[in-house]
């Protein structure tokens, strides 16, 4: 008895003594958990507020096999009416089937909860109501946050929205270059748990509420977008061009209201849908740059009205071709000497004229004016992925260089820097860096806009409007010799004024110029009068016209957007305009 009684007593010393410290960490380590809080992520918002992306709360259903096994049968030894596993499990599987259906087969579940696995998913983007009901029957089975992200335009600006993947991870567009601001922070909080799996009351401590993420609103117009859209799945459709892409801006402002390519994913459906299997992904108007053609003769018209080299009505004797650094151009139609007019030089879109001018203003003066026009510049819209173009720098200007610069070929731009050459002319020569976020909305509600991008003066409000005047020969109708080239672009009851665009694309097989791939381009403002909005397009490689007619023009898709925005926003209609002469008797 003695013995037994050191035995005993040296056995608690030990453990009571020397291994306490090391018990004690044991015992609190199994029983201590850190819960992670999800933070609720913000909401995505047009110019209006409605909601272009949120989240859904939601619950995952989860399992651990091992482990669940082993607390019943521990359970059943110490209570023998406790349920033994398979019917637990069996009682489990068939209640989740009954509320889920469908979406949580019973036999999948019974695969899943008596298979080997430490940890499987049950279901996910479970109704919180529907994980309740099962939990407190089953508190064996989890429920962990499984937010649901819903886009409920579908492809609507999808574009630029983007979308994220099913484990809630960003994956493109804003939802990805905005992760920071839209994911929130993560909370976090420490309690003790009993044989059971619950919180031990009174342990709860180390606190982390988690943080919510902002919302993000756009200067997007729905309605503009989903018409937008509409037209340029259309366009594409009927050209049967590889891709299209449109975008409208305030003139003014320069905030985005609208931008589209064809093919346009639905975020809606799941990244991994086969209907988003051959979808465009990227965002072309930001992303893609391509040579403008003759789209790019506003920057002449403008620099040379700016520095007093010519009027709107100077008469230029135009030859049919021009040799300029050992290249010679020439005019898409064959034609004599021509007296056009300064104005008539844009609306027919001569290139010998353009050049005839260009020379006028000189090399470095055009180089500076591309600058301030912010090519070969990143607007910083604030969208991913954009592209800053190409324009060569003044000292690596070879032969040729510059007969090919003013008239849109040896320089690169997206969509977006195009537009920008429309909207500082539509602003009064007043360049503003376009926009695309109006303001981020915190957690606590309270807005917070943007920095202004600060303005560039190109020219003189006069040369502005004097351009603006000049490129509304562009779209003049006329059955004699006053005819531009994009009379469909018209619409009637306003001044309208835009430039056409052609740009052979490079041949991969010969590295030179095609002669049957074009980039098609057109860009312009609407009323001239009174400049409100401004539109791009490209189209690439079409077959035909963007209406299905014959020819090859982006001028009828002009019309459409424009006639849409004036009427839906109730636009008052032009004041007459004096018809413009683009050819001298």
């Amino acid at each position: 008895m003695a013995g037994l009684c050191v035995i005993v007593i040296g056995q608690l010393v030990w453990v009571q003594g020397i291994q306490a410290p090391k018990l004690t960490a044991e015992s609190a380590s199994q029983r201590t958990m850190t819960a992670v809080e999800t933070p609720n992520r913000g909401q995505i918002l047009d110019s209006a507020g409605q909601p272009l992306a949120y989240t859904l709360t939601a619950k995952a259903l989860t399992f651990q096999p091992v482990e669940v096994r082993r607390k019943l049968t521990a359970q059943q030894e110490i209570s023998p009416t406790s349920p033994d596993p398979d019917t637990y499990i069996a009682d489990a599987a068939a209640k989740i089937h009954e509320l889920l259906g469908d979406a949580a087969p019973e036999k999948k579940l019974l695969e899943q909860m008596n298979g080997t696995a430490q940890f499987v998913y049950l279901a996910r983007q479970v109704d919180p109501a529907k994980a309740a009901e099962i939990t407190s029957e089953f508190s064996l089975v989890g429920a962990d946050p499984d937010n649901v992200r819903e886009y409920p335009g579908g492809a609507l600006a999808a574009n630029i929205v983007g979308a994220v993947k099913p484990n809630g991870e960003a994956a493109l567009g804003l939802e990805s270059s905005m992760d920071a601001l839209l994911a929130g922070t993560a909370g976090s909080k420490t309690y003790d748990q009993g044989s059971a799996g619950d919180e031990i009351p009174g342990s709860l401590r180390d606190v982390h509420p988690a943080v919510d993420g902002s919302n993000v609103q756009l200067t997007l117009d729905s309605d503009l977008q989903y018409f937008l859209q509409q037209a340029v799945q259309s366009a594409k459709d009927k050209s049967g061009a590889e891709n299209v892409s449109a975008l409208v801006l305030d003139a003014k402002s320069s905030h985005v209201l609208a931008m589209s390519n064809d093919n346009t994913l639905d975020p809606s459906l799941g990244l991994g849908d086969p209907a988003n299997a051959k979808a465009e992904l990227g965002n072309l108007s930001v992303s893609t740059p391509f040579e403008p053609g003759s789209v790019n003769k506003i920057i002449t018209a403008a620099a040379a009205i700016e520095d007093g080299l010519t009027t709107p009505d100077e008469v230029l004797q135009v030859p049919g071709s021009i040799t300029m650094d050992n290249a010679t151009v020439a005019d898409a139609w064959v034609h004599g000497v021509a007296p056009y007019t300064t104005t008539g030089v844009f609306g027919k879109s001569s290139n010998v004229g353009t050049l005839m001018l260009a020379q006028r203003v000189g090399p470095e003066r055009f180089s500076d004016m591309l600058t301030k026009f912010g090519l070969g510049q990143r607007t910083d819209v604030g969208l991913p992925g954009e592209s800053a173009g190409m324009v060569p720098a003044l000292d690596q200007w070879s032969g040729g260089t510059f007969a090919n610069l003013p008239i849109g070929q040896g320089l690169s731009m997206t969509l977006l820097q195009m537009a920008g050459l429309f909207q500082t002319i539509a602003n009064d020569g007043t360049r503003i860096p376009p926009r695309i976020v109006q303001g981020i909305i915190g957690p606590d509600g309270e807005v917070q806009a943007p920095d202004e991008p600060e303005p560039v003066q190109v020219v003189s409000p006069e040369t502005a409007r004097t351009v603006r005047d000049m490129f509304r020969a562009v779209v003049q109708d006329d059955t004699g010799n006053q005819r531009g080239t994009g009379v469909e672009a018209a619409v009637e009851g306003y001044q309208v004024s835009g430039k056409t665009g052609t740009a052979q694309q490079v041949d991969p097989a010969c590295g030179c110029y095609s002669n049957s791939d074009y980039w098609i381009t057109f860009a312009g403002m609407a009323p001239t009068d009174d400049p409100r909005y401004v539109i791009a397009i490209m189209l690439d490689k079409p077959q035909r016209s963007s209406d299905g007619t014959g020819g090859q023009s982006a001028a009828p898709l002009f019309h459409d957007i424009a006639a849409w925005l004036l009427q839906r926003d109730r636009v008052p209609m032009s004041p007459p305009a004096p018809q413009l002469v683009l050819q001298a008797d």
